[in-house]
């Protein structure tokens, strides 16, 4: 019966919350690609000097990830109350959407750097709710199929108006059109994307766990039984340990994403190539993601955990020498592979070792150590760079963390 439930085709619901990823997607293939291009080009008419602009744009993208892991708990608490969940997600959705469609609208690098922080707050936000909406929406039997499916298709989903939005950005003069007007294209074509995927999940999910509560202020019950959650999770030995797992080596994965064009435009490396190259990583990732959904049926997901964490660890020692543009390519195939398969199965494990009626608050504090980990990552990334003048060596200090992530997860299984 088991195997049954588990070939079967995804449902209707399943589906919609997969769409979500195609949406949501799109927002963070242009932060990784068009965006930081952009912001480089806002910089460069202020002066500021190559080893900054990266050096800067790492430092918003800590900011961003930094809030949403202070506020993110709490939130994942109150979004376990009884018809939370959606109401909240869909706030930081909308927050998300608007920051970026307005994004072209600022000239001072400044401004446009607080937009995107109020616009990656507001993606990064939903994905606490997205996250714990996994319980709801599928059985335990088929989270490790459906989660990498959601990665799956979020990465060739998202080429789609990326795709469009490049056309534009690289082609504007053949349209008759300004830089600006194809910049202000990319980013309305991009929040449009994201909203319209978002539309039939929030018209259909209905939240199956919650917890009740007598006291009539959800704020202040929400930091009560997060208090819980912190008391609880040191007792389950298992849970607590893959967290700070989680968190080292999940650093080198957010940071490889939201960092790879600005690395590779502060090694001066082709613009139009680097954006090719991106968009490699995506359309490799879609069947790599696919294959680990595959995978995961006949081997345990916590052994290809590991072969993952192993990938990156190689991944980001040969960034450290890194100075040609073939071996960018090289970098961003090896990143396609691995990529979808971390981060659908450490997600799915996780869902699966934690009780379902506390998901949200469990996967609120499962993003403090993934958007936490991410704040790290990002900053001390940044201030190598600023220190060492090499953007080379700041790469460096990510492989330390996948090899400390490696050895806190092999404790992690062995603990119950």
């Amino acid at each position: 019966m088991g195997d049954n439930m588990e070939n079967k085709k995804l449902t209707a619901l399943e589906k919609q919350w997969i769409l979500y990823d195609v949406g949501n997607s799109a927002f963070i293939l242009l932060v990784a690609t068009i965006m930081p291009i952009y912001f480089n080009s806002l910089c460069q008419s202020a002066g500021i000097a190559e080893v900054d602009y990266l050096a800067y744009w790492g430092y918003a993208a800590s900011v961003s990830t930094l809030i949403v892991a202070l506020s993110g708990p709490v939130l994942g608490t109150l979004a376990d109350y009884q018809g939370l969940k959606k109401k909240i997600f869909a706030l930081c959705v909308m927050v998300g959407v608007c920051a970026l469609a307005a994004l072209w609208i600022p000239t001072s690098w400044k401004v446009f750097l607080v937009l995107f922080i109020v616009a990656k707050v507001g993606y990064s936000a939903s994905l606490i709710f997205y996250d714990s909406m996994l319980s709801d929406i599928t059985t335990p039997e088929r989270m490790d199929r459906v989660s990498s499916h959601g990665y799956a298709w979020g990465y060739i989903g998202s080429c789609i108006p990326f795709v469009v939005s490049l056309v534009f950005v690289l082609f504007y003069e053949q349209f008759s059109m300004t830089i600006m007007t194809a910049m202000i294209l990319a980013f309305l074509i991009n929040a449009l994307w994201w909203l319209g995927c978002t539309l039939p999940l929030l018209k259909n999910y209905r939240q199956k766990y919650y917890v009740t509560d007598n006291h009539q202020d959800k704020i202040r019950g929400s930091f009560r039984r997060l208090a819980d959650s912190f008391k609880k999770i040191r007792k389950h030995r298992k849970i607590f340990l893959f967290l700070i797992a989680f968190f080292f080596y999940i650093d080198g994965v957010y940071t490889i994403i939201d960092m790879a064009t600005a690395y590779g435009s502060a090694l001066g490396l082709d613009t139009q190539g680097l954006l090719v190259a991106l968009l490699v990583t995506q359309i490799v990732a879609f069947p790599s993601a696919l294959v680990f959904a595959s995978l995961a049926r006949k081997i345990n997901n916590a052994k290809l955990i590991q072969i993952c964490i192993l990938a990156y660890t190689g991944i980001a020692i040969f960034a450290i020498q890194l100075d040609k543009q073939w071996e960018f390519w090289v970098l961003a195939v090896c990143v396609g592979l691995f990529q979808g398969g971390i981060q659908a199965l450490s997600r799915s494990y996780f869902a699966q070792i934690i009780p379902p009626e506390n998901a949200g608050e469990f996967f609120g504090l499962f993003d403090i150590c993934g958007k936490g980990a991410a704040f790290l990552g990002t900053a001390l990334v940044s201030v190598t760079a600023q220190i060492s003048g090499s953007a080379n060596g700041a790469i460096a200090i990510l492989a330390v963390m996948f090899v400390i992530g490696l050895v806190l997860f092999n404790w992690a299984l062995r603990a119950e």
